[in-house]
């Protein structure tokens, strides 16, 4: 099995460079067929889902707008408190379709801020595209209409997710393994 370390901590391969590129076509093709005759707003939280938001852009074939936001609830813990910092670029959204792209959907908190301060522009409408899916960690409840992969409630890194900041350039994901 490949391993990783990091800091403290050992990772194992979760999912393959592969797997992920599979899947980001199917997501991309879904949003293609799903905007066929619009053109979304790819709103990219940043900095973890940059790497999977670029890759999803070079496939998806219809006109869209590219904008960036930031949401930080992580810190340099394992465990989000549900403490959602939002760093916004002021762009206008009313009446436009929004496809927030994510890296991970955790407990919600992030999501939620999220979604509560975009709301408050009027948009069209507002759908989520994640990486990665936790639902047993969800606290909050999200609807998401675009999932990566559904993983247990467990700590990964790798392919724009990252561990006190290190980790996110490899391009397959990892999961935490604990010592026993």
């Amino acid at each position: 099995m490949k391993r990783i370390s990091i800091k403290e901590y050992e990772f194992e391969l979760l999912i393959s460079e592969d797997k992920i590129r599979e899947r980001v076509i199917e997501l991309a093709n879904q949003i293609d067929q799903d905007y066929a005759n619009k053109r979304p707003i790819l709103m990219l939280t940043l900095k973890g889902a940059i790497i999977f938001a670029a890759d999803l852009m070079r496939e998806i074939t219809i006109p869209t707008q590219i904008e960036t936001i930031i949401a930080k609830s992580y810190g340099y813990k394992m465990t989000t408190e549900g403490n959602v910092e939002l760093i916004e670029n002021p762009i206008d959204l009313e009446g436009k379709d929004i496809i927030i792209i994510e890296d991970i959907v955790d407990t919600g908190y992030t999501m939620s801020s999220l979604l509560n301060r975009l709301k408050e522009f009027k948009p069209s409408s507002i759908e989520i595209c994640t990486l990665l899916f936790k639902p047993k960690n969800l606290v909050v409840p999200i609807k998401v209409k675009y999932v990566g992969f559904e993983i247990d409630p467990l700590f990964v890194v790798g392919y724009g997710l990252d561990y006190a900041e290190l980790g996110r350039n490899y391009k397959d994901i990892y999961i935490r393994v604990d010592k026993n």
